[in-house]
C-alpha cells in the first residue's frame, strides 16, 4: 500500500481500510464508514473530529463508494482504491461493479492482484511473461486494438459478461487501445515480486 500512496495528494481510509494504512505507514487525511468492521476503535481518537466522517451502518452506500464519492466531489478524477480483495465475496464483488460506473476507479490494489481501468490508450512496459485477463465494464460494447499480447484483441467486440481471460505479454511492451468502450486488466501482484 505505501509505494501506491506515494505521491498521493489525498487518501481517504473506509472503516478497517485505517488499520491497514496505519500499519503501511501511510496517514490517511480522512477517515469514513460505519466503522463496523474497524477492530481497534481507539484508532479513531489519534485523528481530530473533523477527519472523522462516521455514518449508520444502515446506509445505502459502502464504505468504499462513500469514501470515492468524496474523492470524486473533491475533483480527483484518478482514483486508486487499495484493499478489499481478501474479504468477503459480495464486497469483492461489489467493488468490480464500481468499475461499470462512469465514475470509476483508475487502480485498484488488493493483497494479490491488479485492476487497471481502460478507458483509452494503456502502455505498460517490462511485463513480458506475465498473464492478464480483460473483462468489459460499462454499457458500451468494447472493441479494442492491441500489441504485445500472444492472443491479440483486435476485431473483438466484447459486451458485458464477454471475458478474456489468461492472456500472455509476449513482447516487452503491452498496448491496448479501446476504440468504443472500456475493459479491466487483471494481473496477479504475485508474479511481480
Amino acid at each position: 500500500m505505501e509505494q501506491w500512496s506515494r505521491g498521493a495528494t489525498r487518501i481517504v481510509a473506509a472503516d478497517s481500510g485505517l488499520e491497514r494504512a496505519l500499519a503501511a505507514g501511510v496517514e490517511p487525511g480522512i477517515v469514513v464508514g460505519d466503522m463496523d468492521s474497524l477492530r481497534d476503535q481507539g484508532l479513531l481518537d489519534r485523528f481530530p473530529t473533523e477527519r472523522v466522517r462516521s455514518f449508520d451502518e444502515d446506509k445505502d452506500d459502502t464504505d468504499t463508494e462513500i469514501a470515492l464519492e468524496i474523492l470524486f466531489s473533491e475533483g480527483y478524477d484518478e482514483v486508486v482504491l487499495a484493499g478489499g480483495g481478501g474479504g468477503r465475496l459480495d464486497h469483492l464483488v461489489g467493488i468490480l461493479a464500481i468499475f461499470d460506473r462512469e465514475r470509476h476507479p483508475t487502480l485498484w490494489i488488493t493483497d494479490r492482484d491488479e485492476v487497471t481501468a481502460v478507458d483509452g490508450y494503456l502502455e505498460r512496459r517490462g511485463m513480458r511473461g506475465r498473464v492478464v485477463s480483460f473483462f468489459p465494464v460499462g454499457d458500451e460494447t468494447c472493441r479494442m486494438t492491441s500489441t504485445g499480447l500472444q492472443w491479440p484483441l483486435d476485431e473483438l467486440e466484447w459486451r458485458h459478461g464477454d471475458v478474456g481471460i489468461s492472456n500472455r505479454v509476449v513482447d516487452d511492451v503491452l498496448r491496448v487501445e479501446m476504440l468504443s468502450g472500456r475493459l479491466i486488466m487483471v494481473q496477479s501482484l504475485e508474479e511481480s515480486r
